[in-house]
């Protein structure tokens, strides 16, 4: 039996510590905004455009989550969050938020991404004068993007997060300026007088089979489904939310009562929207799809669309 060469013996044996080092890092990645309070400042770029924002980030000691987020540059936008949802937030968005859609927390599913995406530690780096691992979430199909994360050390907080397209384009940054990982100060919590309490709108759970997907991408499952009143109609919008546990898209379905309206796509940075009409026993209702997703996937979501649930077969 001839004998393995030492390269590659060194190469197989690594594989079990990268492995183990993946899943270490995603499952402190998971915990690390629910256990860790922290502060600091971040820029957010999109489609090349830059903005800087501060945040504020206390875990109390019930575990409850408060996060006060504020744009430094341009419009003094603000968000506050309990728990991941918005109790607050400027101008016109405190009347758009509906109840289990404001704002909803990123829950990272870590069991499930091994399956989507191929995930490997691919060197360090320093974000914020604080030492980071890099680690890269390469899809295994194209119907998602890939992310680049510099994970700090010491916490498993993200520093630095790129998100890119099939061809290696960046698509949106968020990277930290300055982190300090004390618990900020209770003031520094209470938002400026412009933050205007938000104004859930009614949502209801969806009947079960209203709507159906006839394709989905592999891996995406649906995880909120509701009804809703549009705010300028009584006609009910009904909001779907699929996630494989990083990436996440929507579907609105609204009743189109005789209007017109014209088909749409568009992108801006890693978010599309796609718009069609469809025709139904009960009337055209325009189909959207929106998320993090690409322009084709989310057309072929938008295409596949039904009313009600699948027939079953004959026995």
């Amino acid at each position: 039996m001839r004998a393995i060469p030492l390269y590659l013996l060194g190469g197989l044996l690594a594989l079990p510590v990268q492995a183990s080092e993946v899943q270490d890092l995603l499952g402190r990645l998971a915990a690390a905004e629910r256990q860790q309070s922290f502060q600091g400042t971040f820029i957010y770029e999109r489609n090349g455009s830059f903005s800087t924002h501060a945040v504020w980030h206390r875990v109390e000691e019930g575990g409850e989550v408060r996060e006060r987020l504020l744009q430094l540059d341009g419009p003094a936008q603000e968000v506050l969050k309990v728990d991941g949802q918005a109790q607050c937030v400027t101008g016109a968005l405190a009347d758009q938020v509906s109840e289990g859609q404001a704002w909803p927390a990123r829950q990272l599913a870590v069991e499930q991404l091994n399956n989507w995406y191929d995930i490997r530690v691919v060197g360090q780096s320093r974000i914020a004068n604080r030492p980071a691992v890099v680690l890269v979430l390469a899809p295994k199909d194209q119907h998602r993007y890939g992310f680049e994360l510099h994970l700090d050390r010491e916490t498993g907080l993200p520093l630095k997060s790129l998100l890119l397209n099939e061809r290696g384009q960046l698509l949106e940054r968020f990277q930290f300026a300055q982190l300090d990982t004390s618990v900020p100060a209770e003031n520094a919590m209470q938002p400026s007088s412009s933050c205007r309490p938000v104004r859930f709108r009614a949502a209801d759970s969806m009947a079960e089979g209203t709507w159906r997907s006839d394709w989905l991408p592999p891996g995406f499952t649906l995880t909120t489904a509701q009804v809703r009143r549009a705010p300028s109609a009584d006609d009910p919008v009904t909001y779907l939310m699929y996630g494989d546990g990083l990436a996440r898209f929507s579907v609105f379905l609204e009743p189109l009562k005789g209007r017109v309206v014209e088909d749409a796509r568009s992108q801006l940075g890693p978010t599309v929207a796609v718009s069609r009409r469809m025709s139904t026993d009960s009337g055209d209702v325009m189909v959207t799809v929106v998320g993090e997703i690409p322009l084709g996937t989310a057309e072929r979501i938008a295409l596949s669309m039904r009313a009600g649930v699948p027939e079953q077969a004959s026995p």
